[in-house]
C-alpha cells in the first residue's frame, strides 16, 4: 500500500509540474482584459511562460494579422498549434515574428481549455482537454484562416500535442480527402517534439500505468496528457490506418533530449502512399544544441528547420549553442 501511494504522489507531482505554475499564477491575473492583444517578442520560453500568465490572451507578435494576404513567394498561411499546457503566445513568441518577417502569413490559436471531467487548470493554460475534441476547434480554426486569406490550403505547425492535432485533423476531421488529394485543406505537417506514437513521460506514465493510477492524472490534469501515453487507445486508433495521408508533406523534429515525448524517436512517421516524410533529429550536424522538448520552438536551429520544411529554398538552419530548459 505505501509503494502504490509513493508511486501515486510521483505520478501526480510529476505531471502536475508542467502546468502548476503556470494554473497558479494565472489566479493573480484573473482581472486581465480578456481582449486579445499582441505580446513582445520573446527568445526563451520560460519568460514568454511569465508574461502570458500575467497577461492573458495574447497573440505572438507577427500572428493573427486577418488583413493579411499570401503572395506568390508564401501562398499558403501557416497555422501554429501550440502544445500541452501551452499557449498560442507562449508557444510561439520567437517563431511567430520569423515567420512572418520571412513573409507569411501567420496565425496561431487556443484550444483544449474545456474538458467534460470538469478539470480547470487556470486562464493561461490550455490544451489539457480531449485531443478529438480540441482537434475540432483547430479544423474551425483552419476554416476561419482560409476564408479571411483566399488561400486553399494551409500549413499546419504544430508543437508537441500540436502535431497529434494536426494529424488527427488531416486524417478525421476534413484537412485531407484520400479520395481526391488535390481539395487537401493542408499541404504540409511540420511537428516539433510530437509523440506521434505516444509518450511515457519519462517512464511516470508507465509506472502509473502498472500501477493502476493513470487515469487520476486526466481526473486532475485533463484527458490529453494520457491519451498521449503509447499504450492508449487513443493512440492506437491515431495509427490504426499508418501514419501520413495523400498530398501532404511532413517533417518532425525531434531532440535526443526530450524529456517529455520520450522515447524521442516515437515521434518519427512512417511514409504511405502519395505522401512524404522528412523526419530530423535536432542534434544532427548541431551537437551543441541541446534543447529539451520546451525549448524546439524557441532554438534557432529548430526554427531554421521549420523554415526549411515550409520552403525548400529557404538558407539551412543555423547551429547555434543552446542549453535544456528544463
Amino acid at each position: 500500500m505505501n509503494k502504490w501511494r509513493s508511486a501515486r504522489t510521483r505520478f501526480r507531482r510529476s505531471l502536475f509540474g508542467t502546468a502548476a505554475c503556470a494554473a497558479a499564477v494565472t489566479v493573480l491575473a484573473a482581472s486581465t482584459p480578456a481582449a486579445a492583444k499582441t505580446g513582445p517578442e520573446q527568445s526563451n520560453f520560460m519568460p514568454a511562460l511569465g508574461h502570458s500568465i500575467l497577461n492573458l490572451d495574447l497573440d505572438p507578435p507577427g500572428a493573427n494579422d486577418w488583413s493579411c494576404r499570401p503572395d506568390a513567394a508564401h501562398p499558403r498561411p501557416v497555422v501554429l498549434v501550440h502544445g500541452t499546457y501551452e499557449n498560442r503566445y507562449n508557444n510561439w513568441a520567437r517563431m511567430a515574428p520569423r515567420l512572418k518577417d520571412q513573409g507569411y502569413c501567420v496565425y496561431a490559436l487556443d484550444y483544449g481549455d474545456t474538458d467534460d471531467a470538469g478539470v480547470s487548470l487556470g486562464a493561461a493554460v490550455k490544451g489539457y482537454g480531449d485531443i478529438k475534441q480540441s482537434s475540432g476547434e483547430l479544423a474551425a480554426f483552419v476554416d476561419k484562416v482560409l476564408a479571411a486569406s483566399g488561400s486553399k490550403q494551409v500549413d499546419l505547425v504544430g508543437h508537441s500535442q500540436g502535431g497529434i492535432l494536426a494529424r488527427w485533423y488531416v486524417q478525421e476531421l476534413g484537412g485531407a480527402n484520400p479520395a481526391d488529394p488535390s481539395g487537401n485543406k493542408v499541404k504540409k505537417v511540420v511537428q516539433l517534439g510530437t509523440p506521434n506514437h505516444g509518450t511515457t513521460l519519462s517512464g511516470i506514465e508507465t509506472l502509473a500505468d502498472a500501477f493502476g493510477i493513470l487515469e487520476s492524472g486526466a481526473q486532475m490534469l485533463g484527458k490529453a496528457g494520457v491519451q498521449m501515453y503509447e499504450k492508449s487507445e487513443f493512440i492506437k486508433e491515431l495509427n490504426a490506418r499508418g501514419d501520413t495521408v495523400p498530398g501532404v508533406d511532413y517533417t518532425v523534429i525531434a531532440t535526443k533530449y526530450d524529456e517529455i515525448s520520450t522515447p524521442w524517436r516515437n515521434g518519427f512517421l512512417t511514409a504511405g502512399p502519395g505522401a512524404t516524410v522528412r523526419n530530423v533529429t535536432l542534434q544532427d550536424g548541431c551537437p551543441v544544441d541541446l534543447s529539451s522538448h520546451m525549448g524546439l520552438s524557441y532554438s534557432p536551429r529548430g526554427i531554421g528547420l521549420v523554415e526549411q520544411a515550409l520552403d525548400t529554398s529557404a538558407p539551412a538552419a543555423p547551429c547555434v549553442p543552446q542549453a535544456p530548459i528544463l
